[in-house]
């Protein structure tokens, strides 16, 4: 690492404040002749641009600058493996790629807060990664970012893997009302299952239990067997991930199974593929199915009604006895054993299948995950071609991942004839060599969310990293699953999105609230129909109207 620039806190502002200023940052975004205005539209970066680039990059080929290029980069620092300035991965890419960077260090905690701060100033750096599809909108009026869709010419890895894994609809749908999009996302070769409910296989046993759950209501039949055959327990369901939203990864799970979105991936409007149009999903038919479904666990005393509760409190009654089920995933399951045999107990753990619902077993379409911006001001840099190069080697060609991933064979892991990698012994990442003295992400910067998108993209790099459970697992729930379809995007004018973005907060609010009251039995499902007529009066009908104005729009 040549030159590192610690920046510093940038005081907090009013959202008219950052709004002013993205409206005043803005560029000519290219260093070509932008007359893209359409889909497709590509623009020619010239020679003045093109210091450091490759003349035959290609897919396949490895990047390493002509001379030596240096990027500004605005860096998300986990506290689980805080920068530092020896890593190997920064030393392999000065040494390997030519290629350094001017840092921008941002805390995780401030990392989403920071970036909206700094690109609203003009002050962001040309690579913004750790950006989820539709953060990006916030900044596109203002000019702040490049339209990234003109310039896949000189991206010959994406512009494969788009082609090879069928992604062509869901990047269209990230394209805004110009016809381009503004944000590189991660991108999977398969779909990302990861979260279900976590069982104690004892407790499990000892109700008679020997099959897997096929819907979410056998879920909560089974609960009431394991209630019922361990009288010791609290509760036989503790839900996690539920202190900063209500059963926040539970809900997004279960969401595709009912025909609507909730936890995490909650949003307000929802496209009905019967009618081909956009309706409320706080409100509709699907939503309150799903609400419901926990509301009866509750209301039957299997399910913790405590549903602002820590991480840390639903690990303790599981990894004490108290529960015997909980919201999991597929790198916390090694946690909770080690918590378990820290405390001295023998307990066996697995992840149940994902259930299905009324709505069939399904996982949700897009492929698409955390990914990148990039600053327009970019395309003004002599080194800009080098700068896309380097992005399309680093996070969308099969070398740059396996770099990102695992870091240098012969150095933290080896590679044999089939293709099998291993870490080396005194190496570990998540159940890799859990023992190990040293960790791939915090003494090496591999594995590093900033520099490999999508944990991997490549179903080979995502198993590579998956323990021979995990990956059975997997695979298991992608047989047993269906892929719904990718919905089409409402692409909003900038008048529809200031008064979509009006909206949406509040409403989203208000859903938020109502459905923690609903399954907790604070507010009865009785008053369904009162709460819809809320939505109506915050503004549900007027957002679902503007998106499908949007979208009749854009059908023609």
């Amino acid at each position: 690492m040549k030159n590192t620039r610690m920046r510093a806190a940038v005081a907090a502002v009013s959202l008219t404040t950052l709004a002013l200023g993205l409206a005043a940052c803005s560029t000519d975004g290219g260093s070509g002749d932008d007359d893209g205005a359409t889909e497709g539209a590509a623009v020619t970066i010239d020679d003045e641009h093109s210091v450091g680039a490759m003349d035959d990059f290609a897919a396949g080929t490895t990047f390493k600058a002509t001379e030596p290029v240096e990027f500004s980069l605005m860096y998300r620092d986990h506290p689980n493996y805080p920068v530092k300035e020896d890593w190997s991965i920064f030393q392999h890419l000065e040494s390997d790629q030519n290629v350094t960077f001017d840092r921008t260090d941002i805390p995780l905690a401030d990392w989403d807060q920071k970036k909206a701060l700094l690109i609203g100033s003009g002050e962001g750096s040309e690579l913004m990664p750790v950006t989820y599809p539709g953060q990006e909108t916030q900044f596109v009026s203002g000019g702040a970012l490049l339209p990234v869709s003109d310039y896949l010419d000189y991206m010959p890895n994406l512009s494969e893997k788009i082609e090879k894994w069928d992604l062509t609809a869901e990047f269209d749908n990230l394209r805004q009302d110009d016809g381009k999009y503004y944000i590189l996302p991660g991108i999977r070769e398969i779909p990302d299952v990861q979260y279900t409910v976590m069982v104690n296989e004892q407790m499990w046993s000892k109700a008679g239990i020997t099959e897997d759950p096929a819907t979410w209501d056998e879920l909560g039949d089974d609960l009431k067997k394991v209630q019922d055959a361990n009288p010791g327990l609290d509760y036989a369901f503790s839900d996690r991930w539920t202190d900063t939203q209500t059963n926040g990864a539970l809900l997004n799970t279960m969401g595709p199974n009912y025909a609507a979105a909730g936890g995490w991936g909650y949003n307000n409007t929802w496209y009905d593929q019967d009618s081909g149009k956009f309706v409320f999903n706080g409100s509709s038919d699907a939503y309150k199915q799903l609400v419901s479904t926990l509301h009866g666990w509750v209301d039957s005393g299997v399910m913790d009604p405590e549903i602002t509760q820590s991480d840390d409190q639903a690990k303790q009654k599981f990894v004490s006895g108290k529960s015997a089920a909980v919201t999991s995933n597929t790198q916390e399951i090694t946690v909770y054993r080690q918590a378990l045999a820290d405390a001295k107990k023998d307990v066996d753990v697995r992840l149940l299948t994902i259930p299905g619902g009324p709505a069939g077993s399904n996982l949700p379409a897009s492929r698409l995950s955390s990914g990148l911006m990039i600053s327009s001001k970019a395309a003004e840099d002599p080194h800009f071609k080098a700068l896309l190069q380097y992005i399309d080697w680093q996070y969308y060609s099969d070398e740059g991942m396996e770099f990102a991933q695992w870091g240098v064979d012969g150095e933290t892991y080896s590679k044999d004839g089939s293709g099998v990698r291993t870490l080396n012994d005194d190496i570990g990442y998540n159940a890799i060599n859990a023992d190990a003295p040293k960790k791939l992400n915090t003494d090496f910067g591999y594995s590093n969310g900033v520099f490999l998108l999508a944990n991997g993209s490549s179903q080979d790099l995502l198993e590579s990293v998956m323990s021979d459970e995990v990956k059975e697992w997997t695979r298991a729930v992608l047989e047993s699953k269906e892929v719904l379809p990718v919905a089409p995007a409402a692409r909003l004018d900038e008048m529809e999105l200031e008064q979509a973005s009006l909206l949406d907060t509040q409403l989203k609010d208000a859903v938020e609230a109502a459905t923690a009251g609903f399954i907790t039995g604070q507010r009865s499902l009785d008053e369904w129909d009162a709460y819809v007529t809320e939505m109506d009066g915050l503004g549900a009908t007027q957002l679902v109207d503007t998106y499908n104005t949007a979208l009749a729009r854009q059908e023609g």
